[in-house]
């Protein structure tokens, strides 16, 4: 998750808030994401929404929720900074749309008024976005451009930072970040997902089989292919195909990747080991043309009962 560098023109990191009275007044804050004909709320399974966040303050609590399950319940390193806000930021925070989940059904804290929990995040990052900023996240870890060049009528959307809180990592939370990501797909004509998902541990030997399983089962064809920078590259051909029970190295995958694959996704070439987050990562890429059918059908706009 080693950041690239960014232009001169990127903005500041979202939650700096470096002037401004809204710091200074309770409940106040200010819109930072206007996203025009697309309405923010896009969909709801009984007591969780899912929604593009809007203000700097929603923006906060997803950096509130990445910290929590990344630095506290995992084992990334945090900075003086995090430490000190207790909220996982990165430059790319600024540019990127953030996709969240809230649970309406939560206990009312005294003298304060009902307030949904963030309990589920994503970052988008449109390639439109990305090129006016200096690039992807993903061009820090994996050689990218090659696969951008091989397909320059396609517009690409990059996936990252996702966590869920712990009681709520099941089938109704994931099915609905998902049915967010479509819908936000669908409305920006997205032909491509991509990012870097992780396996957590940075001993690539202790996840040969879930690596090796990814590269011998899994791989991108040549259309869709990109390596692992260089310097970072690690091999993921730990143990050769016949050594391989693809059962067991599926229930070694973490379920992200599970979904990813059920969904029709492929890898890149190599992983990287990122020892600030104490992660393994991996290059999901996804083309539009490639998921199947029926999570079309189950994800689409007439999947009514994920309805606003």
């Amino acid at each position: 998750m080693t950041l690239s560098q960014f232009n001169e023109a990127a903005p500041a990191p979202i939650g700096l808030r470096p002037h401004g009275l809204n710091k200074f007044i309770p409940g106040a804050d200010r819109i930072v994401r206007d996203y025009g004909s697309l309405d923010p709320v896009l969909g709801r399974i009984g007591s969780l929404e899912v929604r593009l966040a809007t203000t700097a303050k929603e923006i906060r609590r997803a950096q509130r929720l990445r910290f929590k399950v990344f630095y506290e319940e995992m084992s990334a390193a945090p900075n003086g900074a995090a430490l000190l806000s207790r909220r996982d930021v990165d430059p790319y925070d600024a540019i990127c749309d953030h996709l969240l989940v809230l649970d309406h059904d939560v206990k009312r804290k005294p003298f304060r008024p009902a307030k949904p929990k963030v309990v589920g995040t994503y970052r988008l990052l449109r390639q439109d976005v990305a090129d006016r900023h200096g690039g992807f996240y993903t061009k820090g870890e994996y050689d990218i451009a090659p696969l951008l060049k091989a397909h320059p009528d396609l517009r690409f959307l990059e996936l990252g930072r996702s966590c869920v809180l712990k009681p709520y990592r099941n089938k109704r939370t994931v099915e609905l970040l998902w049915h967010g990501i479509w819908a936000y797909v669908l409305h920006h004509r997205i032909d491509v997902m991509m990012g870097c998902a992780s396996l957590e541990g940075t001993d690539p030997r202790e996840l040969a089989l879930p690596l090796s399983f990814l590269h011998h089962y899994a791989a991108a064809p040549a259309a869709w292919q990109a390596r692992a920078l260089p310097k970072r590259f690690t091999a993921m051909d730990i143990l050769p195909k016949e050594a391989i029970d693809p059962k067991a190295a599926l229930h070694a995958l973490p379920p992200l990747i599970k979904g990813y694959l059920r969904l029709g996704a492929t890898f890149g070439t190599g992983a990287v080991v990122d020892r600030q987050f104490g992660t393994t990562d991996v290059l999901v890429v996804l083309p539009v043309s490639a998921i199947n059918p029926r999570y079309i059908v189950h994800f689409g706009p007439t999947a009514n009962r994920h309805a606003a």
